[in-house]
Parts: structure tokens; sequence; C-alpha cells
């Protein structure tokens, strides 16, 4: 018998239950889900011979481990169920789940910052990212600059647009200065 079963068993015999049982966390794994691309390159998936037709990938850590405990959603934002791990997955079916991670948590990395201007409650950016020069807005306040780890800083602005700072210790002076206004 597997350990596991052992531990339910006798947690159930003594009354505690496990922590799956009690979150009612439903994993996904290739044996009880089936994950297919739409037509729309979305994703839909069937779990037990029930269909979602449209469901995104949350990752539980977005910024430390994408590869792990992502939550299956419907477009309602109801949990289909969680994935453990990617690794349980074939490496083709793997792949497609990453792609939908890369999709939604898109967020260009800032390679330069050129200019910051604050005015009336809003920071006005200029930056260099990998995806080349922009501008964007980003409301002072509400946490919308915030550190993600001691390095990586995660901005978003006001339409809901993420960029990154990666490693906020190769900012030149000047930049990080700036930077650190909107802190």
């Amino acid at each position: 018998m597997p350990h596991d079963e052992t531990v339910q068993r006798e947690g159930a015999a003594n009354g505690t239950v496990s922590l799956a049982e009690a979150a009612k966390i439903k994993y996904l794994t290739p044996h009880n889900a089936r994950f297919v691309r739409t037509k729309g390159n979305m994703l839909s998936v069937t779990v037990e011979n029930k269909a979602y037709p449209s469901v995104y990938l949350h990752c539980s850590f977005p910024h430390s481990n994408r590869n792990q405990y992502i939550s299956v959603r419907t477009l309602e934002n109801e949990e289909v169920g969680m994935i453990e791990s990617l690794d349980d997955f074939p490496a083709e079916l793997a792949e497609l789940l990453k792609e939908q991670i890369a999709i939604r948590y898109f967020a260009p990395v800032i390679s330069k910052v050129l200019a910051i201007k604050e005015e009336f409650g809003y920071a006005y950016w200029e930056a260099e990212t990998q995806a080349g020069r922009c501008r964007f807005t980003v409301r002072n306040g509400g946490g919308n600059v915030k550190l993600v780890s001691d390095q990586k800083l995660l901005i978003q602005d006001v339409d809901g647009n993420r960029f990154l700072i990666e490693r906020l210790d190769q900012l030149s002076e000047k930049e990080y200065r700036m930077v650190e206004m909107c802190l």
C-alpha cells in the first residue's frame, strides 16, 4: 500500500484529514485530465468526462517557480483543479502548458530606465525593454511597483500591463534613484 494511503487511513481513523482533503484540492494529472489547445489558441481541459471549453492557468509562484502548484481555472475564476508539477506531464503537453503560462505572465524586461516623471499621483515611465522602447503610466501607491524578490521589481501600469526589472543592482545610480522614487 502506498505511504499516502496509509497516512490517510490512519488520519481518518483518528479523526484527522490530509491537507488536500481539508482544502478539497483536486490534483490534475495526465491520468485524469486531458488538455487541448483550442482553435483560438486558448486552452481547454476535460477532467473525468467533464469538459471545460476555456480555462487559464494561474501560478501560485509566478516569479519564482512557474512549474509547480498551477491552478487551472474557468473564465468565471472557478478552480477546476491544481497541477502539482509540470514534470508529471509528458514533455509535449508540459510545453503547451508552459506556453500558456508564458502568455498569461508576459512582462517585458526593462533593460534601461530612460526617464520617470511624477505628476498628479502618476509616474510616467520611459524605458528600453526586450520588446523595444516604450512609455507607460503607473498610478502611484497601491502596490503598482513592488519588489517580488530581493532584486526583482514588478511594475504594473494603468492598463494592467506588467514590466519587470530583473536585477535592481544592475541599474546605474541615476536609474536606481528614479526607480526608488516609485517604491
